[in-house]
């Protein structure tokens, strides 16, 4: 007679961990992924089950695996959005104060004077202890910027490690998008100078930031960047509407292993 294997204690702790949608697993151990990767994956899973729901994507569509979806999952979920969020052109005076509240946002020609150290997301790396070495080594140089030449030599995992973390002069263009818009555009309360108080994320990873020196650039009048300001009031009404949609299918669908609540948009970050 055949019996089943019992699950030990280690396995159903293992298995309550798990990030989760629905029925499917999407990460064995979340604790791996950084808070916007796990929001991401569940976004997208989610997404794909509402599209399921409305017929847009057969239901032997395979599910996410290691965070990846079908193309046809990919193509539903870009339909199912443009039927599910309407976002409407705002109008002009809306624009002009949001222009007038965030002028550095559209100068041109702002440059930065930065250093850095990268702590590297590479696979198999353990990101929360990664992150708490991050943290730690943020804390330490802005209690003494001086040793930051110093730290970036010994830690950053940056070539530019060589010249203690010096970037040099940088326009927005020369950075990563996520990267520059912790550094560029900033209204005044936020434009430091010295280090900043929190790591930035990029698609390479961790980043402790010092800004040396900031040039303004040029600010244009609201009419030659009346587009790009409506576009900005667009994006930020359709990441309301996505964060206020992905909510709606988590309560329905249940997820386990992310707090989507934890950012402005789970897809946009």
């Amino acid at each position: 007679m055949h019996t089943a294997p019992l699950s030990t204690s280690s396995d159903a702790a293992e298995a309550a961990r798990a990030l989760r949608v629905g029925d499917d697993v999407l990460h064995p151990q979340p604790d791996q992924l950084t808070e916007a990767e796990r929001r991401q994956l569940a976004s997208l899973a989610l997404l794909r089950l509402a599209a399921i729901d409305d017929g847009l994507l057969p239901e032997n569509d395979p599910p996410p695996s290691d965070g990846v979806i079908s193309e046809a999952a990919a193509d539903a979920i870009d339909r199912w959005l443009e039927q599910a969020i309407q976002v409407p052109d705002p109008d002009e005076a809306a624009c002009r104060r949001f222009h007038a509240a965030h002028p550095a946002r559209y100068a041109q020609g702002e440059r930065v004077l930065a250093r850095h150290i990268l702590f590297a997301v590479t696979p198999g790396v353990d990101v929360q202890a990664l992150r708490q070495r991050a943290e730690q080594l943020l804390v330490a140089v802005r209690a003494d910027p001086e040793a930051f030449a110093e730290a970036a030599r010994t830690t950053s995992n940056c070539p530019s490690a060589e010249q203690g973390g010096d970037l040099g002069w940088l326009n927005a263009t020369d950075c990563a998008p996520e990267f520059a818009r912790e550094l560029f555009g900033q209204d005044e309360a936020q434009a430091h100078i010295g280090v900043l108080p929190r790591l930035v994320h990029s698609r390479f990873g961790l980043h402790v930031v010092e800004v040396q020196a900031r040039e303004a650039g040029v600010h244009p009048a609201f009419e030659q960047v009346q587009e790009a300001v409506a576009q900005s009031l667009r994006q930020q009404a359709f990441a309301t509407a996505l964060k206020q949609t992905c909510a709606v299918l988590a309560a329905r669908h249940g997820v386990e292993g992310a707090d989507l609540d934890a950012a402005a948009s789970p897809l946009l970050q």
